[in-house]
């Protein structure tokens, strides 16, 4: 047995790739038993450090040791040797497979008969029965992966972790795609695996919930250590300011737009499927800033998306401007003035090995030919130069403007996104959870954005989980309960406890309008 109090430590990393050292000499020591939360900006190297430690990038300087003992982590399966799991904030399940073969992937049980060897499905289904039931998980072995929601693929991560008998879990983000119910059901298991020492390293922007399961936290900024200190000292403002390294004694801008005339009115939209939205009837004002809340389910982002003609709709109209429109195809909503970040960046954004300048410009490229034509090439200044100034409007932290996008943190994939849009000068824009997985510096800076759309008269549509920031940021906020509208707050109704009564009961919102 080890006297080193620590299950793991990580003493002065160091990694550098070309035109940035995003790791300076860090140090991280995680004791057994307890949530160590990591936390700091986008592009801080939170990430980066955890990559070294789970061996997927191989550090320049600096040791690791596991119970007190230096260990050489050269790859991902070398760190699950050694105990150590790593839950990412992209989940990468295998889809079509089997929640049981994706538990036990790498690791299946096979049994021989007559001499061949088979899957042994009766001890895999079983084995996965047991890890579920250590952590109160009410899952079928048996079911396809596809047919999960995002929340449930992230719990049968952590249950992957449990099964391989870490003593050490990374957590990324771990609640970005869960609700208020889920993630209780996440912290129970937190508490459970804490009784059973295992440690668990805590990545997330969330500041309530650091406070709220944390030990100890690390703070990070520009891939160096600010400093380590138990949550029991440190306070939300105290958080933020180590975070960004400057006083932030304001968490949302200033409102100073003022709505105008109705510009865009949704009249009646239905979903050809039952299950989605259903009857939906909203305007937005030209300088409006238009909040949509509603529990994962409520079809939120699916009634946008069909907006955005993305899917079909069976019946209702959509009129811009005082004019009806037909959308069947995204290419017609960007014609009409719309543009949609959507939800999952990684999945339906960003173009991963594409350069920051590639990702910026295709949607304009697509939409106006001759853009970026000189005779029947394609100049490279210009699409440069366009991509250039929605780095220096928005901030975007990048080498060049060759980078891969897929090599940038979250929050400056984020901003690339975000400037591809920008360019295309839309009159509606759509955020489907626009500062999911980013860091408080990097939301202020969208927020500032959306308030300077709303300022120049533009619509604005926020869908978002995060209340306080829909109340923060809306002027009015329409709320979504399966499939249908039930309510729109504004002003002094715009509460919490209004707002989740919209949210979790679509037949008292219809019985209290009668």
């Amino acid at each position: 047995m080890s006297n080193s109090e620590y299950i793991l430590e990580a003493v002065e990393l160091s990694k550098s790739f070309p035109g940035v050292k995003a790791l300076d000499k860090v140090s991280l020591r995680v004791r057994p038993g307890t949530v160590h939360a990591l936390m700091g900006e986008n592009g801080a190297g939170k990430s980066t450090l955890m990559k070294c430690i789970y061996g997927i990038y191989s550090q320049d300087e600096g040791t690791i040791s596991i119970d007190g003992k230096q260990v050489n982590i050269e790859n991902p399966r070398n760190a699950m040797d050694q105990g150590i799991a790593m839950i990412h904030q992209e989940l990468h399940p295998i889809r079509p497979q089997m929640v049981c073969e994706n538990i036990f992937l790498g690791r299946i049980p096979y049994k021989k008969v007559a001499g061949v060897k088979w899957v042994d499905t009766k001890k895999l289904v079983n084995d996965t029965k047991q890890v579920f039931d250590r952590l109160g998980l009410n899952i079928d072995p048996k079911q396809k992966v596809a047919e999960l929601s995002t929340s449930y693929c992230q719990l049968i991560e952590i249950a992957r972790a449990v099964s391989i008998g870490a003593r050490v879990i990374i957590m990324d983000e771990p609640t970005s795609s869960l609700t208020e119910t889920e993630t209780e059901i996440l912290f129970r298991i937190i508490r459970q695996l804490k009784e059973e020492n295992v440690a668990i390293i805590y990545i997330s922007h969330k500041i309530d919930e650091i406070l709220q399961i944390s030990d100890e936290i690390t703070i990070m900024r520009d891939g160096k250590l600010v400093g380590t200190w138990p949550a029991s000292e440190m306070t939300t403002d105290l958080i933020v300011s180590r975070m960004v390294g400057r006083e932030m004694n304001e968490r949302y801008p200033q409102k100073n737009h003022t709505p105008g005339e109705t510009f865009l009115k949704v009249e009646g939209l239905t979903s050809p499927n039952p299950h989605s939205f259903q009857n939906v009837s909203f305007e937005v004002r030209r300088g409006e800033i238009f909040g949509i809340g509603g529990l994962v389910g409520s079809q939120r982002s699916e009634l946008m998306e069909a907006i955005f003609g993305l899917h079909a709709v069976s019946a209702g109209k959509i009129s811009i401007d005082g004019k009806e429109v037909k959308i069947t195809k995204p290419s017609d909503a960007v014609e009409h003035g719309m543009a949609l970040l959507t939800e999952d960046r990684r999945k339906t954004g960003i173009f991963g090995p594409l350069s920051i300048t590639d990702n910026t410009c295709v949607v304009e490229q697509n939409q106006d030919k001759k853009r970026y034509k000189s005779g029947p090439f394609i100049t490279r200044k210009k699409r440069d130069e366009d991509a250039q100034k929605y780095v220096d409007r928005l901030s975007t932290k990048t080498p060049s403007l060759k980078t891969a996008i897929s090599t940038l943190s979250g929050g400056n994939q984020q901003k690339v996104l975000l400037g591809r849009w920008l360019l295309t000068e839309p009159e509606i824009l759509v955020l489907d959870e626009p500062t999911r997985g980013i860091d408080v510096g990097a939301k202020y800076e969208i927020y500032e954005l959306m308030e300077e759309m709303a300022q120049n008269g533009k619509c604005v549509i926020m869908i978002s989980s995060e209340m306080p920031e829909l109340m923060g940021m809306s002027d009015r906020i329409m709320v979504m309960c399966e499939g249908h509208k039930s309510g729109i707050v504004e002003g002094d109704e715009i509460s919490d406890e209004r707002i989740m009564l919209l949210a979790s009961t679509y037949e008292s919102a219809q019985e209290e309008a009668k």
